[in-house]
This record gives structure tokens, C-alpha cells and sequence, in this order.
């Protein structure tokens, strides 16, 4: 019989967690909605992100997204319960600032209180930002850690961590109304490609911009190295939206400046691939231990 960790670590799926990370470590995930004009989708259950790529670039209508219900998040904390009364739960989720699925599951959270301790926590941020609180969560519940040295750890990532994206179009923020159509112009035409980040508060906010994807890429190390001294150990995930031969690039560029640790590579989900489009390449960066 397989015994279940006393505390279980749920997220959503805005953390872009490959599902057999998710499946190996009992990480339980809960959909966002994917909305095509009056079609609706269930991000990585009925839509794929290639679909979701595919449909993005032929699409005229601009998608948008939708956090999921309380309900939704309450049958998981129910099923939860059920399995293992005697446990706790950890639920980490896309930043508050961005979505409303935070405040779903702490409306869930309310009304099962009396059943299950549940700690719901705000990850401030978004894609494997997120993804790496919740994959180091269950590790520590998978090694019988409690929930509040789980919380802790969680802490400490968020206090030792860096996110850089490179947006390779500027299309998609015009489409979605991020910058203007002038801007988006003199921007292709010059070949500007702007380094995003995501501040301390969840906000998704421009760190600079270069021209060139070369310039771009340096510039990213750059920050990186602003933030952490040259050689210090990380522990880094490459992430990209179509785009793997430039996050490759990007990885090697880091590791020679950094004393790289552990690499992993994931593709970023539709939630912030509405936004910025394919091309995309962006680092987490995280202290190692």
C-alpha cells in the first residue's frame, strides 16, 4: 500500500509543472480556464499548449483566461480530506496581483476549515516561479517535512530567486493592449526585444529592453549577476514558448558566469504565453543549497 505525505501540495496550472514532476512527486493540479471568443478549455486537460500555440498565431480572436471556481477547488481539498483525514494541505498559486485563483482557494479554504488544516499560499508570481515553490514543496512532504517547515522553505526561495524574460515579438503585447500600436512599430522595426520580470509583488513589469536578440541575452546575465555574485551556485529552469535553440544559448551564456548547479527545461503554458507570444525564452533562477 502506497502511504500518502502527511501534508499535500496542490497548485495550478499557470505553474507549467511537466505532468510527469507532477505525477511522480502527488502534486495536484487544478486547471485555469482557456477562453477562444465563446469556446472554453481546461488549461493542460482539454487543451495542450501546442494546441494552444497552434490556435494562438492562426487565431483572430485573443484568448484570455479564467481563474478556476471556489467549487472546483473545493472538491480537490474534499478528495483530499477524504484520502487522508489526518493530514494537512499546502495550496501555491499564480500571484494574486494577476488572478483571482488565489482568492478561490482561500473561498474553498473557508468552507472546509473545520475538516483539514489548509495553508493557502500567494507565490507572487507566475509560470515556474511558481512551479519550483510547489515541486520543492512536495519534495519536503515527500521526506515527511511538516507543514510548517514546508511553509518555511517556501519562504526561503521566494527570498533568493530571479525571473528574466525575453520577448521575441512585440505583436502580442500590443494585441493585448500592454503597449501601443506606434510603439509595437518602431519597436519591430528596430528589432527591440524587451526583458521582462516579475517584482516582489507578482507584478509583471519591464526590466529593460535591448536590440538584438544578442544584446538581449547579454543583457539578461547581466541582471542575473546585479542580483547574484559571480560564481554563486543556482539552480536554474530554462523555460521557452517555441523556442528552445535560444534558451539553450541563454543557458550556456549563464553558466559561464555562474556556478550552475542543476538545469531543467520546461515550456511556458498559455496564462502568460497570451501575453507575450512564441519566441519567448526566460530564466528562473534560484539559490542552490
Amino acid at each position: 500500500m502506497k502511504l500518502l505525505s502527511k501534508v499535500r501540495i496542490v497548485t495550478d496550472s499557470t505553474a507549467d509543472i511537466p505532468e510527469e514532476i507532477r505525477k511522480e512527486l502527488g502534486i495536484i493540479c487544478v486547471p485555469l480556464k482557456i477562453l477562444f471568443g465563446e469556446e472554453t478549455f481546461l488549461d493542460g486537460v482539454t487543451m495542450t499548449q501546442d494546441t494552444f500555440y497552434d490556435r494562438l498565431v492562426t487565431s483572430s480572436v485573443i484568448p484570455t483566461t479564467s481563474q478556476p471556481s471556489p467549487q472546483e477547488f473545493l472538491d480537490v481539498y474534499q478528495q483530499l480530506a477524504d484520502e487522508n483525514p489526518e493530514g494537512s494541505i499546502i495550496s501555491i498559486h499564480l500571484a494574486s496581483v494577476l488572478s483571482g485563483t488565489y482568492q478561490s482557494a482561500l473561498i474553498a479554504k473557508s468552507m472546509m476549515e473545520d475538516q483539514v488544516p489548509i495553508a493557502v499560499v500567494d507565490s507572487k508570481s507566475a509560470s515556474y516561479g511558481i512551479g519550483e515553490l510547489v515541486v520543492e514543496a512536495a519534495k519536503a512532504a515527500k521526506a515527511g517535512k511538516t507543514e510548517a517547515e514546508i511553509l518555511q522553505l517556501i519562504e526561503d526561495i521566494q527570498s533568493n530567486h530571479a525571473i528574466f524574460f525575453m520577448v521575441n515579438t512585440l505583436e502580442y503585447l500590443q494585441k493585448g493592449g500592454r503597449i501601443g500600436r506606434a510603439s509595437a512599430l518602431i519597436g519591430s522595426l528596430l528589432n527591440i526585444k524587451p526583458i521582462l520580470t516579475i517584482d516582489n509583488e507578482g507584478y509583471v513589469s519591464s526590466k529593460d529592453k535591448a536590440r538584438g536578440q544578442k544584446k538581449a541575452l547579454s543583457r539578461i546575465v547581466e541582471l542575473l549577476e546585479e542580483q547574484f555574485p559571480n560564481n554563486t551556485p543556482l539552480n536554474i529552469k530554462m523555460a521557452h514558448i517555441r523556442n528552445p535553440e535560444t534558451a539553450e544559448q541563454l543557458q550556456h551564456m549563464i553558466a559561464e558566469k555562474f556556478d550552475v548547479k542543476s538545469v531543467e527545461h520546461v515550456t511556458i503554458g498559455p496564462v502568460v504565453g497570451t501575453h507575450v507570444g512564441p519566441g519567448l525564452v526566460a530564466v528562473f533562477a534560484f539559490l542552490a543549497k
